[in-house]
């Protein structure tokens, strides 16, 4: 099962190694020290002292998204983010070290060790780039098929910048289509060509993506290219590996039901709700006087109730009252019914409410339906009624969302955020199927990381 998508795994090896490269530093400077000073060096010392500054400098460059290739637009903005990273480390390091005074590293030691960090991460974030953009260490990928789905992963594929994929064409059923351009690459051929096409383009990976494949697919090609190493892949499971979500258009009922995941065994669902049964109960009591004084700040801001209840769809469709923080004028909707969230400046959203959507601060009082088993801390945001129906009748496969507890952040709220038509439903659609098929308490905590990284920057906020 794949808990994450292949940028994701890449971003992760890029993390893993360049811990162990930071970490290697700050020991080997303190070994060299030790060495210029003729004292004994102590590893089991100094190792949980340089894992600490190693988890702070990470934490800072996670935050500052040196992980993220679609965040770094150019070189300059690598090393601006590289240096604001930094200073946020030694910042963080200096609370730590004036809370924590034995996990303190030798003034010098720290301030030799950071150069040397700077320069792995540089080292190991170029070489990383280069390995993902060389055409020898990437897959020679040869998409089977011309429409929509096809079209729509080549796209993927070209706007996520390295990911060790080369798209070298498309194959049409007819030879019409040959030689036109249809993303990027063209039609550089016929299903009927498929075998020496593979030769001569040096394919090592075929995406079959043929939307009508009664008859056409040419089954017994595919077969000898698999049975000679050539990897061959359906356009869902592809896209899902690549993407991180589900491509709900073009979905064959079969892949769902055939498709691994989508399987909830007793014990992931009873560890999950035991682990937020007392995360909720010790956060209720940690925060009670924080929701309080929230409470009491929104009253005082606008005429009205500090808390605001609203229908949501839940659990098997079920229907419960989900708490907010109200952040609206209590007439938002009088003249106009439901209607979506405002992805501008929203005149009905009052002055204090706009600073706690952008905290997402009016989130809190959700703590509650999780303690009452209602909502997850994380799983698809539940949507109100009026909409559920409105979107079930026009967007394949929507009540899907509806077989896990919904969540108060999800894995759409942090790669997609959040929508306001039955487009952006549909998109943010293909997050929730993806986390609905490959729910995990992994996938759980990396979503959870997300969304305070999605706090910290004020990202999503509506």
């Amino acid at each position: 099962m794949n808990a994450v998508s292949w940028p994701d795994r890449r971003r992760a090896v890029l993390f893993l190694v360049e811990s162990l490269l930071l970490l290697g530093a700050v020991l080997t400077v303190g070994a060299l020290r030790s060495q210029l000073e003729e004292a004994r060096f102590d590893l089991s010392l100094l190792l949980p002292k340089a894992f600490a500054a190693v988890l702070a400098l990470q934490f800072s460059l996670y935050y500052g998204e040196l992980y993220d290739d679609r965040a770094l637009r150019s070189r300059t903005e690598f090393f601006l983010r590289l240096a604001q990273s930094f200073v946020i480390a030694t910042l963080i390091l200096a609370v730590v070290y004036y809370v924590f005074p034995g996990a303190r590293i030798g003034p010098l030691t720290l301030l030799l060790a950071l150069p040397l960090c700077a320069l792995a991460i540089v080292a190991w974030h170029s070489l990383h780039r280069w390995a993902g953009d060389r055409e020898t260490l990437s897959d020679n990928v040869l998409i089977v098929g011309t429409g929509h789905t096809a079209q729509q992963i080549a796209l993927e594929m070209l706007s996520r910048g390295p990911l060790g994929y080369h798209v070298v064409g498309f194959l049409g059923e007819h030879e019409a289509e040959v030689g036109r351009r249809l993303v990027n690459p063209s039609v550089v051929g016929t299903t009927a060509d498929l075998l020496p096409l593979v030769e001569a383009l040096k394919v090592s990976l075929i995406v079959v993506a043929l939307e009508d494949r009664r008859g056409r697919l040419p089954v017994d090609d595919l077969l000898q290219c698999r049975l000679a190493g050539i990897k061959v892949e359906d356009a869902p499971g592809f896209f899902e590996r690549l993407t991180g979500k589900i491509l709900v258009t073009d979905l064959r009922p079969s892949w769902l039901v055939f498709s691994p995941g989508f399987s909830k065994p007793r014990l992931l669902r009873s560890t999950k709700r035991a682990l937020e049964l007392v995360v909720a109960a010790t956060a209720l009591v940690v925060l009670a006087p924080l929701l309080g004084l929230l409470l009491l700040l929104v009253r005082l801001d606008s005429p009205g109730p500090g808390l605001f209840r609203q229908r949501r769809v839940g659990l098997r469709g079920r229907v419960f009252d989900l708490y907010k923080l109200r952040t609206m004028r209590t007439d938002a909707e009088a003249a106009t019914g439901p209607v979506w969230a405002a992805t501008g400046d929203d005149p009905r959203v009052t002055r204090l409410g706009r600073v706690l959507r952008k905290l997402r601060l009016d989130e809190l009082p959700q703590i509650i339906n999780v303690a009452r088993g209602e909502m997850s801390f994380v799983g698809p945001r539940p949507e109100r009624p009026h909409f559920v129906e409105k979107l079930r009748q026009v967007i394949p496969y929507y009540d899907q969302r509806h077989t896990v507890r919904p969540g108060i952040t999800g894995w759409a709220q942090v790669k997609f955020g959040y929508g306001s038509t039955i487009e952006d439903s549909e998109r943010k659609l293909q997050f929730d199927l993806y986390y609905v098929k490959n729910m995990s308490l992994f996938l759980d905590l990396a979503i959870v990381l997300d969304t305070f990284k999605v706090m910290v920057l004020g990202r999503g906020a509506r």
